[in-house]
């Protein structure tokens, strides 16, 4: 009898979100049809958030987004895993020209379990990078949890529709507790579709 091969599979969340049409339509179109094309690549997607209308990042910078969250089992390579984010957002016509820039589609692997990678002195170099410079300087690797997803509202509040109670392996606070820590008024600019 010949063995079967084990794929280990691995929990991820995945933000996504987009401001600009693309060539299937709205942004709102364009993430639905992100979420099919992540399936058809093998990922398991296993909870979706609702997806929210958000202000643009950083203000001023374009139309609003609409984001959302997922939470997805995948290979266990967070590498290949990124790989195919990368691939469906240039299927979706985006464009890398800018940091920070519009874009029709943005998926974003935010974390993988309670994984640190490369590990935590330098995710926590690039968690701790001031503002001006976060907006110069992009990673040249996969720098996992996401550096920024504790300051970000529009990764949080969807965040929280699907694993609320995923603990961020370095800062030891939940979903819900990050959330919580945002000003009000930031939460409130977040609004349900």
């Amino acid at each position: 009898m010949p063995s079967k091969l084990i794929v280990f599979r691995s929990d991820y969340v995945f933000a996504m979100g987009g401001n600009l049409d693309s060539e299937l339509g709205t942004p709102a179109e364009t993430l639905i049809a992100a979420v099919s094309a992540l399936s058809q690549e093998g990922l398991l997607i296993r909870a979706v958030s609702r997806f929210y209308v958000t202000p643009c990042f950083p203000a001023g910078a374009g139309p609003d987004y609409v984001n959302a969250a997922l939470r997805v089992a995948g290979l266990d390579d967070p590498a290949a895993v990124l790989a195919i984010l990368h691939g469906i957002e240039a299927r979706f016509g985006r464009v890398r020209e800018t940091r920070w820039a519009g874009r029709t589609l943005d998926l974003d692997l935010i974390a993988a379990g309670d994984r640190v990678l490369p590990d935590a002195e330098t995710q926590a170099a690039w968690r701790c990078l001031p503002p001006e410079e976060q907006a110069r300087h992009a990673p040249d690797r996969l720098i996992l949890p996401h550096p920024r997803l504790q300051d970000r509202g529009f990764v949080l509040v969807p965040m929280r529709d699907v694993a609320p109670d995923w603990v961020h392996p370095l800062l030891g606070q939940s979903v819900r507790e990050m959330c919580d820590a945002l000003p009000a008024a930031e939460i409130a600019a977040i609004r349900p579709m």
